[in-house]
C-alpha cells in the first residue's frame, strides 16, 4: 500500500510510495471561454420573462424547493438565443457544454450559453472596429482578435511602488518561506473503509510508540519490521519535506510537530504513521524586494479582471440579447 509521504526513494524527500491519482484531462479553451468563466460572477443574471428559456445562476438559488434552471418544451430541446440578431446554434451549445461540467445539466447549459453570448459580443465588437491582427504562437485567430480588443479598449495601469509596498505590509503572513522538515516514519497500513483494521493499527501504533519512547534508537529496527512503506529500507527516512509533498491530512499534522518523536500516531488515508522529526526549519519572512514582482503582477491581475468585467457589462447593456437575461441586456421574449 502506498503511504502518500511524497518525494523520492532513498531518503531524499519521501519514499515515493504515494498514490498519484491521474490528472483530469485538460481541455484547451479559447480566451473568450476563459473570460466568461473567470468573470461570470461579475455579470448578475435574473429570471427571464414568460416564454423565454429561463436561466438562474446557482448562486441565486434559494434553499428550499429546487427550481428548474432551464425551462424548455418538448418542441424546444435547446434554448433559442440571439445576440444582436445572430443566433447561437444548438451545435455550438453542444460543443461548449464540455467546458462547463456541473452537477445539473441546466446549470451547465446556463454557463455554456453565457460563455457563447460573451464570445459573440466580443467577436461582434472586433468586427465593428475592423480589427486586423495576426495570431501569435499557440493562439487562434479568434484568440488573437479578442486579446487585441481587450488591449485596445481596456487599458489597465500597473500598480505603483507605493501600492505594492502597502500590499506587502498588510499581508506579511503571505510572504514567508515554506518550512522544511527532515523526518522518519513507520506506516501501519490500513484502508479508510476498514474500521476494524484501523482499530487494530491504532492499537499497534500505540504499543510501538511506547517502545520508541523507551528507546528511540530502535526506530530503524521497528520501521524495517513493521512499516508498509518502501522507506523502511532506509530506516523510515522521508528525507527533506516541504509543503505540498504529502497528502493534505498528513501534512497538516506533520508540520505542526516539534523536533523529536511525535507523541501520537498520525492518521492519514493510508493508515497510521509513527513519526520522528529529525530537523525542523521554520519559514522566514521574505523581504519586499524578493516578492515585489509577484505583488505587482497580482495587483495588475486584480485590476484587469475588474476592468474587463466592467467592459463586458457595457457590451451586454448595449446589446439586444434574446433568450437569456444578463443584467442590463434588452430582454425580448420569444414568441
Amino acid at each position: 500500500m502506498a503511504c502518500g509521504c511524497g518525494g523520492t526513494n532513498g531518503g531524499s524527500g519521501g519514499c515515493g510510495g504515494g498514490d498519484k491519482s491521474p490528472a483530469a484531462p485538460v481541455v484547451e479553451a479559447t480566451l473568450a471561454k476563459e473570460l466568461a468563466q473567470e468573470l461570470a460572477h461579475e455579470l448578475p443574471v435574473t429570471a427571464a420573462a414568460s416564454g423565454v428559456v429561463e436561466f438562474t445562476p446557482p448562486a441565486l438559488v434559494t434553499i428550499g424547493e429546487p427550481e428548474p434552471l432551464l425551462i424548455a418544451s418538448s418542441e424546444q430541446d435547446w434554448p433559442r438565443i440571439r445576440v444582436n440578431g445572430v443566433a447561437i446554434t444548438p451545435d455550438a451549445m453542444a460543443q461548449e457544454l464540455q467546458y462547463h461540467p456541473a452537477d445539473e445539466q441546466s446549470e451547465a447549459m446556463f454557463l455554456a450559453v453565457q460563455a457563447l453570448v460573451i464570445r459573440e459580443l466580443l467577436e461582434q465588437r472586433c468586427q465593428a472596429l475592423g480589427l486586423q491582427v495576426e495570431a501569435g504562437a499557440g493562439e487562434s485567430q479568434e484568440e488573437a482578435a479578442i486579446r487585441s480588443l481587450i488591449e485596445l479598449e481596456v487599458p489597465v495601469a500597473e500598480a505603483d511602488e507605493a501600492a505594492c509596498e502597502h500590499f506587502y505590509a498588510s499581508n506579511l503572513q503571505r510572504f514567508v518561506s515554506a518550512p522544511l522538515l527532515a523526518a522518519r516514519h513507520i506506516l501501519l497500513a490500513c484502508t479508510p473503509e476498514d474500521a476494524e483494521a484501523r482499530s487494530v493499527a491504532r492499537e499497534q501504533g500505540q504499543a510501538l510508540l511506547l517502545e520508541l519512547q523507551q528507546n528511540p534508537a530502535r526506530f530503524a529496527e521497528l520501521a524495517l519490521a513493521h512499516s508498509a512503506c518502501p522507506s523502511k529500507e532506509q530506516g523510515g527516512a522521508l528525507g527533506q519535506l516541504s509543503k505540498g509533498q504529502t497528502v493534505p491530512e498528513f501534512e497538516r499534522q506533520l508540520f505542526r510537530q516539534p523536533q523529536g518523536l511525535v507523541s501520537q500516531p498520525l492518521e492519514s488515508r493510508y493508515g497510521f504513521h509513527l513519526v520522528y522529526v529529525d530537523q525542523r526549519l521554520d519559514g522566514v519572512q521574505l523581504p519586499y524586494t524578493a516578492v515585489a514582482s509577484s505583488i505587482r503582477s497580482e495587483l495588475y491581475q486584480r485590476v484587469w479582471q475588474k476592468a474587463v468585467a466592467q467592459y463586458l457589462q457595457t457590451l451586454v447593456e448595449a446589446a439586444d440579447i434574446e433568450g437569456i437575461h444578463l443584467a442590463g441586456a434588452a430582454l425580448m421574449p420569444e414568441q
